[in-house]
């Protein structure tokens, strides 16, 4: 790929090759906007066909954190890491260590997370070397486990989907079809279970399914058969691309709001869900639960400070509908605009005066 012409199309601000010979480490770090702030995204680990590969994920994972910390109404930036390996094989404390000190001489520019790939030990491993990490362990300050917060997220943006498709935000009595029951779909089912929501469960781990029909009273089917199901909400909570040729026919549901990451298959297919009525919620308003919980981290975490800002899922993807409405596009293409909206009038807004230093991680340095 021509690189400098790739950065140029999308504006990208900077892209840092990181390799420490003794360790094995192979990285690429991508920061793509930090017109809000720091640019705060993961840190991924994978076995990669190509170093051009890892590259070109490396920055649309960064362009996608630049998008998801704007519309959540973050004071931050988009930026990604990609590690080349394969995480159950080569890592080692020296890799993340070396790793640690190139993000350290950054700056404060680059602030890492956990990712595909990586662990909350990985992350302990960087903040030898940086404060500039988040998703440590909770002895260190650290928030824990982000599945329940970004469970609590989701919930919240269903409700805010609920009220566009239903004309009210209550989900009692609602069928709910959930798509994956993974560590936050679960907590997810939880939230709807108590508020009273009839829940139909799909995944190809059995023991997951098991758990949740006894715990909430929820219905299973066969992985292929949730696509057919009659239902009000489809909550894809699982893999990506989910929402595609095949499956959008066969989908019964007035609303479509779940976890999962990258839940269109290509951006068509935003554009068939709107032209057929159906209340779409964009994947990365909706499940930013995580990436604003490990945020709060950066002032010295407080789960009731972490849990308000979360709230506002609620109405981040209002905003999605209302601009939606206006413009009369898509919702998917609608969060991307509220997305370019905040940063444009905070790059004016900044290019008034003399921005005074600011120091982030107060509470760790």
């Amino acid at each position: 790929m021509e690189i400098f012409s790739y950065m140029e199309t999308y504006d990208y601000e900077q892209l840092i090759f990181c390799q420490d010979k003794t360790s094995g480490l192979k990285a690429v770090i991508a920061i793509h906007d930090t017109t809000l702030g720091p640019a705060l995204g993961g840190t991924r680990m994978w076995t990669y066909k190509s170093e051009e590969d890892a590259v070109e994920d490396a920055l649309r994972l960064a362009k996608g954190m630049t998008y998801k910390n704007a519309a959540s109404g973050l004071n931050l930036g988009g930026g990604k890491t990609v590690i080349i390996g394969d995480p159950k094989q080569d890592k080692n404390e020296e890799m993340f260590r070396a790793f640690g000190r190139y993000i350290q001489g950054l700056n404060g520019r680059y602030i890492t997370a956990e990712d595909v790939g990586t662990t909350v030990q990985d992350m302990d491993l960087i903040y030898e070397e940086t404060n500039f990490v988040t998703g440590i362990s909770p002895a260190f300050g650290s928030s824990g486990n982000p599945s329940p917060i970004t469970a609590y997220g989701v919930y919240k943006g269903m409700k805010a989907a609920a009220k566009e498709g239903f004309g009210t935000d209550d989900l009692k009595g609602r069928t709910i079809a959930v798509q994956g029951i993974g560590n936050v779909a679960f907590n997810l089912c939880r939230y709807l279970h108590e508020e009273g929501a009839h829940l139909i469960v799909t995944d190809i781990n059995q023991e997951a399914v098991d758990r949740a029909c006894e715990e909430f009273g929820a219905r299973a089917v066969d992985p292929d058969d949730i696509y057919d199901v009659d239902c009000d909400i489809y909550a894809p909570c699982a893999l990506g691309a989910t929402l595609n040729d095949d499956t959008i026919p066969r989908i019964k549901a007035k609303v479509i709001a779940g976890a999962a990451n990258n839940q269109l298959k290509d951006a068509s297919h935003g554009d068939i869900l709107f032209e057929k009525g159906i209340v779409y919620t964009p994947d990365y308003v909706i499940n930013a639960g995580g990436v604003i919980n490990v945020a709060d981290e950066l002032n010295g975490y407080n789960k009731e400070r972490a849990m308000k800002k979360v709230e506002t899922i609620y109405d981040n993807v209002r905003q999605v509908f209302e601009i939606s409405r206006r413009d009369n596009i898509p919702t998917n293409k609608a969060a991307d605009r509220l997305a370019e909206e905040r940063i444009e009038r905070m790059r004016h807004s900044r290019s008034q005066f003399l921005q005074n230093e600011k120091h982030i991680l107060k509470d760790r340095i």
